[in-house]
């Protein structure tokens, strides 16, 4: 297992490079299942864009002024935080660094880099909006299409989805969260998928009904999109072994043209230092193994996702009724995660209606019922004739 970018290196490329530590493995591949994701999303609402579903908004902009002071502190503001906290990790000496996630979280920085970035930072905006000063600053109206605003959606999704991720964590772990808020909060591990998702799809919902985005083609066009991210998002759980693993496997069952490690797996120098301490292994952290092997969960969810994102993006032409993408994408959704909960360990609810399910066995059940509902309902308006207009 590789808890950071610092030892995937170490091993596949024999280089010793220590900034690489301050790269989580699972927030890596985070952010690439972000911008593989915006990248998709944008030539999906392109390619609706020219099929007449969705029209632009106007806004009136103006240009030609020079940069204002809040601009130019908000600018200061981020380059000193950034300065202060991400360069120093680099400059300062290795003990005070040694433990990235409790350096992020404590009053140790560098001052000089914080204010050198910082006032680099406002110096480019005040060139940036310089350059483009008119004598005379004129108000325009600007077309935006909602494939101009990906950047925000993607935003939108990232902050919302990692609150939410954290938030029902909590929810599920809450005798846990109650003994020790602070490692509940601030751990980058145990965020639960779920939760991530349907934060994030209210604050997206909430933000294209804003901007006038049309509902149903902007469901359809990211419905792909979201099961590619999740194939994504999961390799980072399976390379840092953040604990989403499965229960124990009996290698006496594996098929015999699997490998041992894709029935069971003891994730070696996971990031969450479950197990017991490894031989041979003399780092100060992500020393532990598990004591027998599991069955690798994630790595199953990111074969199945993708194979399930392929067939959404083979449909994505095929399907003509507004909505019925995305209602097939919440079945196959629900369908995923319902049976990969059968060999996953999780917390089980204590009385949900007699049953003791986990929570994502409940909202991913949930989550096939809404699909099957949407489907019936949306292709069963699609058929009704159009109300002839009134005289």
């Amino acid at each position: 297992m590789y808890p950071n970018l610092y030892y995937a290196f170490k091993d596949l490329f024999g280089v010793d490079w220590k900034f690489l530590r301050f790269v989580n493995s699972f927030g890596f591949f985070v952010a690439l299942a972000f911008i593989i994701a915006a990248i998709f999303l944008s030539k999906e609402l392109q390619r609706k864009s020219r099929q007449g579903l969705f029209q632009p908004t106007e806004m009136l902009v103006t240009v030609g002024e020079p940069a204002s002071i809040s601009e130019i502190l908000l600018n200061f503001l981020l380059g000193f935080i950034l300065g202060y906290k991400i360069v120093a990790m680099f400059i300062l000496n290795s003990a005070a660094t040694e433990d990235p996630q409790a350096f992020i979280f404590s009053t140790l920085g560098s001052w000089p880099a914080g204010i050198g970035l910082g006032l680099l930072f406002g110096g480019l905006k005040w060139y940036e909006k310089n350059k483009t000063r008119l004598p005379k600053p004129e108000k325009r109206n600007v077309r935006i299409w909602p494939q101009d605003r990906v950047g925000e959606i993607t935003i939108i999704a990232l902050v919302f989805g990692l609150l939410g991720a954290k938030l029902f964590d909590i929810f599920e772990n809450w005798d846990g969260f109650l003994k020790d808020p602070s490692s509940y909060i601030f751990s980058p591990s145990g965020l639960t998928m779920y939760g991530g998702l349907i934060c994030a799809a209210l604050a997206i919902w909430f933000y294209a009904s804003r901007h006038k985005i049309g509902f149903w083609a902007l469901n359809d066009a990211a419905a792909p999109v979201l099961m590619l991210a999740y194939a994504i998002g999961r390799i980072g759980c399976q390379v840092a072994g953040d604990g989403d693993w499965g229960i124990a496997s009996d290698l006496a069952k594996k098929p015999s043209f699997l490998p041992d490690w894709m029935w069971s797996y003891t994730y070696p120098h996971n990031v969450n230092n479950d197990g017991i301490p490894m031989a041979n292994c003399f780092e100060p952290k992500f020393c532990f193994q598990l004591p027998h092997g599991v069955y690798p969960t994630p790595f199953y969810e990111v074969i199945a996702c993708f194979i399930l994102f392929l067939i959404l993006w083979s449909f994505r032409k095929k399907l003509k009724v507004p909505g019925t993408l995305f209602a097939l994408y919440l079945m196959f959704n629900g369908v995923e995660r319902f049976f990969i909960e059968k060999i996953r360990v999780n917390h089980r609810l204590d009385n949900f209606f007699g049953f003791h399910p986990t929570q994502a066995e409940v909202i991913s059940s949930l989550l096939f019922l809404s699909g099957l509902v949407l489907w019936i309902t949306l292709r069963a308006r699609s058929k009704k004739p159009a109300s002839p207009p009134a005289v």
